[in-house]
C-alpha cells in the first residue's frame, strides 16, 4: 500500500522531470529556430549576391548596347557628311563650268563687239566715198554716152540693192513674227488638249498620333525606342511641341514614305518596341515596292508608253513619292508625255519617240539622292543599260542642254518638259517664299548703277527696269541685262525661267511761252 510519503516523492520526481523536460525542449526549440534564422540569412545572401551579379551583367549589356547605338550614330553622321562633301563639290564643279561657260559667252561678245564697230567703220567709209564719187560726178560736165549710162547703171544698181536689202529685212521679220505666232498656236493646243490638275499634294512627313501620351511610348524608355525605330528605317523622328503629331525627316521621299507608313501602323496597333518594329519596317517595305511598282505601270499606261523593262517601271514608279515646287513628279512625267505627243503630231515628228522621251526625261530623279551626276545624265545612262531606244536616250540627256540634242524629238521633249513646269496651278510655293522671292529679285536689280526703278511682274517670271538714260547707254542696257540675268541665276532659286526687261527712256521736254 502506498504511503502519502510515497506518492509524494512521486510527484515531486514527476515535477522535476517535467521541468527538466520543458528545459530540454525550450533549448531544442532555440537552438533549431537559431538554425533556421542563420539558414534563411544565408540564402538571403545568396539571392542577394545573385542579384548583384545579374545586375551588373544588365548593366554590362546597357552600355554594350549604348556603345553600339554610338558607333552607328557616329557612323551614319560620318557618311551624311560624305554625301553633303560630295553634293558641295558637284556644285562648286557646276558653277566653274557656268563661270567658263560665261567667260566664253563673253568673249566671243567682246569679238563680236570689234566686229560690229569695224563694220560700222567701214561703213561710214564706204557713205564718205561715195560723197566724194558724186561730189566728183558733179564737177565733171563732160563725160560720153556710154560713160554717163555706166555710171548712170552702177547707181541705180546700188539703190536697187539698198531697197533689196530692206526688202528681206522685212521678209525676215514677217517670217518670224508669223513662225512665233505658229509657234504660240501649237503650244496653246497642246495645253488645251491636256487638260491637267492643279498642284493639290506634296509627299507628307507628319504622322497624327491619338493623343499625347503616345508621344512617350513612341520615345520608350531611355530612348530606346526611337532609337531603334531611327536606326532601323534610316530616318530621322522629330518629336517637339507640336500638338498629337511626330514629323518624320529623311532626304530620301522612299525611305520617308516607308517610315512614316509603319510608324503610323505602330501606332495604331500600339505594339512598340524594337523586335516589332523592324517586322512591320519590312512589311512596309514590301507594301510601297508594290505600291511603286503599280504606280509605274499606271503612269506608263496613261501615257501610252509600251515595252518599258520591268527594271525602269521599277525605278519609274519612284516619282510618285517625288516632288517639285509642290508638283508631283510622276504626274509630271505624264503630263509631259502627253504634251510631247501632241507637239511632234503638231509638227510631223516622231510620236512615240517623243512620247517615251517625255515620260522617261526625269528618270534620274528617282536615283539622284544615292548617286553622283545630274538627274539627265544618271536617267540617260540607266535607261541605255536597259535597252532604251537612242534617241530616247539622248533626249533624256539633253532636256537641260548638258549634251547636244540629236533630234528634233529631244527638243520637244524639253520644250513639253517647261510648259508643264510653266503652266498656272503647275507648281507652287509658300505666300511668305514667295513674297521674299519677288522683294528679292527687285532689290537684285534695284543695285546696279544706273537703275531708278525695278518691278517683279507676272508673279515673278519678269523682273522690268528702268534706268537712267544720262548713266547707262543702249550697249550698257545690254550689257545690263545679261549681268542681272546671270547673277539671278547663281544667287536665286525659281521655277522655270525669268525674263529680264531692260528699259531707256528719252525724254524731250520744252515749254511754249
Amino acid at each position: 500500500m502506498t504511503t502519502p510519503i510515497q506518492i509524494l516523492i512521486t510527484v515531486v520526481i514527476a515535477l522535476v522531470a517535467l521541468a527538466a523536460g520543458g528545459a530540454i525542449g525550450y533549448a531544442i526549440h532555440n537552438n533549431r529556430v537559431k538554425k533556421e534564422k542563420e539558414l534563411q540569412a544565408a540564402e538571403a545572401e545568396g539571392i542577394l549576391a545573385t542579384a548583384q551579379k545579374k545586375a551588373q551583367e544588365i548593366e554590362l549589356q546597357a552600355k554594350d548596347k549604348a556603345l553600339q547605338f554610338r558607333q552607328n550614330a557616329d557612323s551614319e553622321v560620318a557618311r551624311r557628311r560624305q554625301e553633303v562633301s560630295r553634293e558641295e563639290d558637284r556644285l562648286q564643279k557646276r558653277r566653274e563650268d557656268l563661270d567658263n561657260r560665261t567667260d566664253r559667252l563673253e568673249k566671243g561678245q567682246a569679238a563680236l563687239n570689234k566686229r560690229q564697230a569695224f563694220i560700222e567703220k567701214r561703213a561710214s567709209e564706204v557713205e564718205k566715198m561715195y560723197a566724194d564719187h558724186l561730189e566728183e560726178l558733179q564737177r565733171i560736165s563732160q563725160m560720153t554716152t556710154e560713160e554717163a549710162r555706166s555710171v548712170l547703171l552702177a547707181e541705180v544698181e546700188k539703190d536697187a540693192r539698198s531697197d533689196m536689202a530692206r526688202i528681206i529685212r522685212q521678209v525676215e521679220a514677217a517670217a518670224v513674227e508669223e513662225g512665233e505666232a505658229r509657234a504660240r498656236e501649237i503650244i496653246t493646243t497642246a495645253i488645251q488638249r491636256v487638260a491637267s490638275e492643279h498642284v493639290s499634294e506634296v509627299t507628307t512627313s507628319v504622322v497624327p498620333i491619338p493623343s499625347e501620351e503616345m508621344k512617350g511610348r513612341i520615345i520608350g524608355r531611355n530612348g530606346r525606342n526611337i532609337h531603334a525605330f531611327e536606326q532601323a528605317a534610316g530616318v530621322d523622328v522629330i518629336v517637339d511641341d507640336t500638338p498629337e503629331a511626330v514629323t518624320i525627316s529623311c532626304f530620301d521621299p522612299v525611305r520617308r514614305e516607308i517610315a512614316r507608313r509603319s510608324l503610323a501602323k505602330l501606332v495604331l496597333d500600339g505594339r512598340i518596341h524594337p523586335a516589332h518594329v523592324e517586322k512591320v519596317l519590312q512589311q512596309e517595305g514590301k507594301e510601297v515596292d508594290r505600291i511603286i511598282l503599280d504606280a509605274g505601270e499606271q503612269a506608263a499606261f496613261e501615257a501610252n508608253v509600251g515595252g518599258l523593262h520591268p527594271e525602269i517601271i521599277k525605278m519609274f514608279g519612284r516619282l510618285k513619292f517625288r516632288t517639285s515646287y509642290g508638283q508631283n513628279q510622276l504626274d509630271h512625267a505624264v503630263e509631259v508625255a502627253k504634251l510631247s505627243a501632241v507637239l511632234a503630231a503638231e509638227l510631223g515628228a516622231n510620236v512615240e519617240i517623243a512620247k517615251q522621251a517625255g515620260l522617261l526625261h526625269d528618270l534620274g530623279k528617282a536615283m539622284d539622292h544615292n548617286m553622283e551626276g545630274t538627274h539627265a545624265l544618271l536617267g540617260a545612262d540607266f535607261a541605255r543599260r536597259y535597252g532604251v531606244n537612242p534617241q530616247v536616250v539622248n533626249a533624256i540627256a539633253s532636256h537641260h542642254h548638258e549634251v547636244e540634242q540629236e533630234s528634233v524629238e529631244a527638243a520637244i521633249a524639253e520644250a513639253a518638259d517647261a510648259i508643264s513646269g510653266a503652266r498656272p496651278g503647275a507648281r507652287r510655293e509658300s505666300v511668305e517664299h514667295y513674297i521674299k522671292r519677288i522683294k528679292s529679285l527687285e532689290d537684285l536689280a534695284c543695285s546696279y548703277k544706273g537703275v531708278s526703278q525695278s518691278f517683279a511682274l507676272q508673279a515673278g517670271r519678269e523682273v522690268r527696269i528702268f534706268v537712267r538714260p544720262q548713266d547707262i547707254d543702249d550697249l550698257d542696257s545690254i550689257r545690263l541685262a545679261r549681268d542681272i540675268a546671270k547673277q539671278i541665276e547663281d544667287t536665286m532659286q525659281y521655277p522655270g525661267q525669268i525674263k529680264v526687261t531692260v528699259i531707256r527712256e528719252t525724254r524731250a521736254v520744252d515749254y511754249a511761252k
